[in-house]
């Protein structure tokens, strides 16, 4: 398909050839967008960003070999005004957030792909943010939340790991008690019943990565 000079080009970037193959359909239909490139992870991505410098760059986060976010924070220091659009099925907020802090220009859930992804695209190009409803959502609803510490997490990313007190203080070097309240600061954080509930409660949001 040759390129019309006012084409939006794009490059794919998605471990599943099915979810590729599904975007590059939807491209080829629209008569303002053009494919230039895919990749199968973080680091073809960059080198498919270097030799092709698309307009927009579809980008999922949950990738082998290099994932999406360090693909995003490495193209966006090296390029700076690349445009990335985030495809993923995560949607947690502190997952949304961060990539939204790296640089990405929109968020989109997979699950809503064919309603909104076109639109995205065109309104990215235009200079504008484009938000999934259901980002919005996650975002909106945890505003107002009670962060938890770069200390808090770690104990929350052990505690999902199914480790006691006791086995996190010692690879911390931490005391216990130390442990036993940053656990209790986590569960009233998180308003999670038990660690168990705290550690999904980690993984939905995007804290924690199992």
């Amino acid at each position: 398909m040759s390129a019309d000079p006012v084409s939006i080009r794009i490059l794919v970037v998605d471990d599943h050839p099915l979810v590729r193959e599904g975007i590059v359909r939807q491209i080829e239909l629209e008569s303002d967008m053009t494919l230039v490139a895919e990749a199968a992870n973080g680091r073809e991505a960059i080198q498919q960003f270097r030799a092709h410098r698309p307009d927009i760059t579809l980008m999922d986060l949950q990738m082998p070999e290099m994932g999406g976010l360090d693909a995003l924070i490495a193209i966006r220091n090296e390029f700076p005004d690349a445009r990335i659009l985030v495809l993923t099925t995560d949607k947690g907020d502190v997952q949304i957030m961060r990539a939204l802090k790296a640089g990405a220009r929109g968020y989109l859930l997979k699950s809503s792909l064919n309603e909104e992804l076109m639109g995205a695209i065109r309104a990215v190009h235009a200079g504008r943010k484009a938000l999934s409803a259901e980002a919005s959502v996650e975002i909106a609803e945890h505003a107002t939340d009670d962060p938890l510490t770069p200390a808090e997490l770690r104990v929350l990313r052990l505690v999902a790991q199914g480790k006691a007190n006791k086995e996190i203080a010692a690879q911390l070097s931490v005391s216990e008690e130390t442990v036993k309240g940053q656990v209790r600061n986590i569960l009233s954080k998180l308003r999670a019943k038990d660690r168990t509930h705290a550690a999904m409660i980690g993984v939905a949001r995007g804290m924690v990565e199992l």
